[in-house]
């Protein structure tokens, strides 16, 4: 029997953990916009503007917008601006 899957593994970092508090969630799967979304929705009152500073990874490639698919299985890093040099 085998099973399907429908989800993708979240994992949040820093700040952006702190504003959904949580540090990894499964998601259904659909595009960045759509992670975007769900975390804002299951987040506090500034999860849309940390959120708004993160980058995101899928399947660890940066995802360079919105429309970037999310497929069953895979890993979705939220990371937090960073400093340095």
């Amino acid at each position: 029997m085998s099973t399907t899957t429908t989800t993708a593994t979240v994992r949040l970092f820093a700040a952006a953990a702190e504003a959904v508090g949580a540090e990894q969630l499964e998601m259904p799967v659909g595009t960045v916009q759509d992670v975007v979304d769900a975390l804002v929705a299951a987040g506090g009152p500034d999860t849309a503007t940390v959120l708004g500073r993160c980058s995101f990874l899928v399947a660890g490639l940066r995802a360079d917008g919105p429309r970037v698919p999310v497929p069953a299985g895979a890993v979705v890093d939220v990371l937090p601006p960073f400093a340095g040099g």
